[in-house]
């Protein structure tokens, strides 16, 4: 039998690379269809009113226009963007309609939609088209919202649209009793994940076969199909859901917008394959927006520094409805505020609040990036006021590794119980110190040198992961001796045909030649859940150890017959099969018709990795302007597939970090209109802006939930980038007496703080 786990540990170069650095990938964007038509959206550019009429006849009359659809075409009663994850009663009344109907609520709602022969034609359509809409208050801030003096549902009476609460202990007992407690506010701005590929679909339409296929389903291909099916009339088995090389994802990519049902409700209504794909300035004004909070929360502690409670409100802007995925980051904004420390009473409440701006959703680290930032700033904090050493703060209050698993906050509704699986947060608290220098640039915190301050801070994270309920793998030996595995988890850019492929070859003992990865159509395995919440690897990497094992047990007693041999007597090497004696026979020999076997791994308990992160930076107090100069992380993953791709993984996602905390940011004005609707107006991180970024990582403590031992690592690092930033720019500021309250900081915001704080 082979040496087992060779392949796995070993940082193998991506195979997806050499063909999509050949530019030989295949986007959406790159495919085409016979007879193809073209579709253009004609969104609305007024916030908040009522929708009166669309006038498409003078579009209909151009040369080359087929339809323009509008809620009318759309049939009765309208089709809602259904609420994928933790759907419940009350967020049903703020689903989005596939095509604006009766009123409008963000500026790029969808009102119509243009098909012609060409992508120019349908632009210039929408020109033409005449839409009568009575403005009505737009909604644009928190105090706005709860004030109700305008309702974006009035049916509902109230722009709230759900409350969250997370709760473990007696909080309120535990403040009576602290010694020390303080209370602020904080908020992290609206930006979100702008992945390079903007999104798009090919659809199209067999009438013969009564069959639709979609191309450019990403991330939850299977659980789209099921929402269209049902949107359509459809049956699931009608309906393939395609993916190819996909530009990035981060949480926003691939969940169900009404594009995604417009595109192939127009190619079956006319009949022939309908394609568009979005620009960025449309991408940025109709994908997911992310992250706004805002955060009123109290600490509790002993005056030795002992953190013994948390309680206070959050409320997060939500947008105009509630989409597929968009009460995750308000409930785990609460349930997630306690971190990687030991905090025995947490009451916390979540308020989701509609206003006119475009709808959030989930990006990477969805609500636990936003209460990251607030409870590492309370430590600071609470560490100043009490005369301690925020890293001895950190220290006391860390989980023990003897107290593993150790319980979260539970939340409630759709209630969730979770713990933390395993772990050893001061070993890896020190192990970054250690590969950041702590000791040398601690000496730094608060010096002037040559005109610009320095800090340093460090933060402590957890990353959750492996969502279940299930993932799928097939394994099929091909007559030629080699394993296709199809999988249900989806590629979006994090090296899946790679990794999959290490797990496969030492799950069946063979070379990582010999195996070809497949995913991306919904027709290659039973069902599959996709890849969010940093699950891939967990659950569809199980799933293939799992589906492994199934063909090896279905093979043994085709080798038997081959070999003359006890099924006992099989040993199955990288080459096939050979019995006691010696005799062998290759896998190409084995069946003359190819060989397969599907499992499926379940899991209702989440894996959790955890890690540190420590930060150097200066601060030019005439500018505002920030500069990182160092950045070290250490992540604890359980078990490490590939050493080289997940490096990558955490580079990027404390790139990403650093975009939300120092340049991203949506704004809108008081009438709703966006104001940073051009990559112009939004900033984004590039390869030039920090050159210093380190990640390590470690296998310290494998998670008992899996075969593979293995963690979420996807996410992972982006989780304390605000908070190990703001606490530094404090620590370079303390002689201004500068407290960092709110993301992002910019140049103006820290200019301003400092403007603030000088007499």
């Amino acid at each position: 039998m082979s040496a087992p786990n060779r392949l796995i540990g070993s940082a193998l170069e991506r195979v997806e690379d050499l063909r999509l650095l050949r530019g030989r990938g295949q986007f959406v964007a790159d495919i085409n269809r016979p007879d193809q038509l073209h579709a253009a959206f004609l969104r609305s550019a007024v916030a908040h009113g009522m929708l009166r009429g669309v006038d498409a006849a003078e579009a209909l009359s151009l040369d080359g226009v087929h339809a323009v659809l509008t809620a009318r075409d759309l049939g009765s009663p309208m089709p809602l963007l259904p609420i994928r994850l933790q759907p419940l009663p009350e967020l049903e009344p703020f689903c989005q309609p596939m095509l604006a109907d009766e009123k409008v609520r963000y500026v790029g709602e969808p009102v119509a939609v243009v098909i012609a022969d060409s992508s120019a034609i349908a632009e210039d359509a929408l020109d033409l088209i005449a839409v009568d809409i009575d403005p009505l208050p737009a909604i644009t801030n928190r105090d706005q919202a709860e004030a109700a003096g305008t309702l974006l549902f009035p049916e509902h009476g109230s722009n709230v649209s759900m409350r969250w609460n997370a709760v473990k202990g007696d909080a309120d007992a535990a403040f009576e009793a602290a010694d020390y407690t303080r209370r602020e506010t904080f908020t992290v701005q609206r930006h979100a994940a702008l992945f390079m590929e903007p999104r798009g679909f090919v659809a199209e339409w067999d009438t013969d076969a009564e069959k639709l296929s979609v191309w450019g389903a990403a991330k939850v291909a299977f659980a789209n199909r099921k929402i269209l099916a049902a949107t359509m009339g459809l049956e699931r088995d009608q309906i393939d859901m395609i993916e190819g090389d996909v530009g990035g994802s981060f949480g926003s990519r691939g969940e169900f917008y009404p594009e995604d049902f417009l595109i192939p409700f127009a190619a079956r209504h006319l009949g022939r394959p309908v394609k568009w794909v979005e620009d960025r300035r449309e991408h940025l004004m109709a994908a997911n927006h992310a992250r706004q909070i805002e955060c009123d929360v109290e600490i509790a502690a002993t005056r030795d520094g002992k953190i013994l409670a948390l309680r206070g409100t959050n409320w997060t802007d939500n947008g105009a409805y509630i989409r597929t995925n968009g009460s995750i980051a308000p409930r785990n904004a609460a349930q997630f505020m306690s971190g990687a420390y030991d905090i025995e009473h947490i009451r916390l409440t979540s308020y989701s609040l509609t206003t006119n701006k475009t709808p959030t959703g989930t990006y990477r680290g969805p609500g636990r990036f936003e209460p990251d930032f607030v409870r590492e700033r309370l430590i600071d904090l609470m560490a100043k006021d009490l005369g301690l050493d925020p890293l001895d703060v950190r220290r006391r209050n860390l989980v023990p590794a003897d107290k593993m698993p150790y319980p979260l906050a539970t939340m409630t509704p759709f209630e969730s119980v979770t713990s933390l699986d395993s772990g050893d947060n001061h070993a890896l608290l020190d192990r970054c110190l250690a590969e950041f220098g702590w000791d040398e640039k601690v000496a730094l915190q608060g010096q002037c040198i040559d005109g610009r301050y320095h800090g340093v801070s460090v933060g402590c994270f957890i990353e959750g992961g492996a969502a279940g309920p299930s993932e799928d793998a097939r394994i099929v030996l091909e007559s030629d001796g080699s394993f296709a595995v199809y999988l249900g988890s989806a590629g979006v850019g994090q090296g899946i045909e790679t990794i999959m492929g290490q797990i496969a070859g030492d799950a069946l003992g063979v070379p990582f030649e010999r195996v070809r990865v497949h995913y991306g159509s919904t027709a290659y395995v039973a069902e599959g859940f996709g890849s969010f919440h940093s699950r891939s690897t967990v659950m569809g990497g199980s799933a293939i150890v799992l589906a492994a094992e199934a063909l090896l047990e279905k093979l043994r007693p085709i080798a038997a017959a081959a070999l003359g041999c006890a099924l006992d007597a099989v040993v199955f090497d990288e080459e096939g099969a050979r019995d006691a004696d010696g005799k062998a026979v290759a896998f190409d020999a084995l069946s003359d018709a190819p060989v397969s076997a599907e499992a499926r791994f379940e899991n209702k308990k989440y894996t959790y990795s955890y890690g540190s992160l420590a930060a150097h930076v200066a601060v030019d107090p005439k500018t505002g302007q920030v500069d990182v100069l160092d950045i070290a992380s250490t992540k604890d993953v359980g078990r490490m597939i590939n050493p080289a791709t997940l490096n990558g993984q955490s580079v990027g996602s404390i790139v990403q970090g650093l975009g939300g905390t120092l340049l991203e940011e949506f704004v809108y004005d008081s009438e709703g209109q966006l104001l940073t609707g051009t990559l112009a107006d939004y900033l984004l991180p590039t390869a030039t802006d920090f050159p210093n970024i380190r990640s390590t990582v470690l296998e310290l403590a494998p998670s008992p939930h899996n075969p593979l031992g293995a963690k979420g690592a996807g996410e992972g690092e982006i989780i304390p980038v605000g908070g190990v930033i703001a606490n530094a720019v404090a620590q370079a500021l303390a002689g201004f007496g500068v407290e960092p309250m709110a993301l992002p900081l910019s140049p103006p915001n820290v200019w301003r703080m400092l403007q603030e704080a000088i007499p």
